[in-house]
């Protein structure tokens, strides 16, 4: 494990597809006005500042999480509040390089 997986940030390719075999959901953390201006489709916008309130609509999902924003800071701040809560996340980085690996 190195510096970079420790705050989410490692290769995480193999367990994206792995995630996404699962059906995991892709939340993107950023603003609503950041969301509009570009996203993955079928993702859900949930801002980092509001996911803790969000914490049981997300468990009624019943589905792994892949977290993503603008560079991957708060999808790891994102991630980790939701592994706190014991839903199954992981810091997919940025939504334009997450795009690309889907």
């Amino acid at each position: 494990m190195g510096i970079l997986d420790l705050f989410g940030l490692g290769n995480k390719t193999n367990d994206i597809k792995e995630f996404v075999e699962k059906g995991a959901v892709i939340i993107d953390v950023r603003t609503p006005g950041e969301y509009v201006s570009g996203h993955i489709k079928g993702s859900k916008n949930i801002p980092l500042d509001t996911i803790s309130s969000k914490i049981n609509e997300i468990k009624k999902l019943n589905k792994p999480v892949i977290a993503c924003c603008r560079s991957g800071m708060r999808s790891g701040q994102a991630t980790s509040i939701l592994k706190q809560h014991g839903i199954e996340c992981i810091n997919g980085g940025g939504w334009d390089s997450l795009q690309a690996k889907l």
